[in-house]
């Protein structure tokens, strides 16, 4: 299948289409509790196909979060994270030099 065709098919799901499930979705959808975290992989999964994105058009509030999940996703990208203003290891280094001046470790 050649990108113009996969880009001829995206319209309906195609918030997410072309990226998969990262480690950081799954993480968080594991972290919920198992009545949400069901749901909340329902809709990541409707999400991801066309037809069940057209499906979740006609429930905004649901289409709504199953787009906040998979933006969620993007900020694992550290170019993403970077261009938006977050650097883990300058937190980390502010962390640790406040620690230190607090005396906590």
């Amino acid at each position: 299948m050649s990108a113009g065709s996969v880009d001829a098919r995206m319209g309906a799901g195609s918030v997410d289409a072309r990226m998969s499930a990262g480690d950081g979705i799954e993480r968080f959808l594991a972290a919920a509790p198992w009545p949400q975290r069901v749901g909340l992989r329902l809709l990541v999964a409707l999400e991801r196909r066309p037809r069940g994105a057209a499906l979740l058009a006609r429930a905004p509030m649901a289409e709504q979060a199953a787009h906040a999940i998979l933006a969620l996703g993007r900020y694992d990208d550290p170019t993403v994270a970077g261009a938006l203003g977050w650097d883990a290891d300058a937190v980390t280094a502010r962390g640790r030099a406040l620690r230190r001046a607090e005396r906590r470790a």
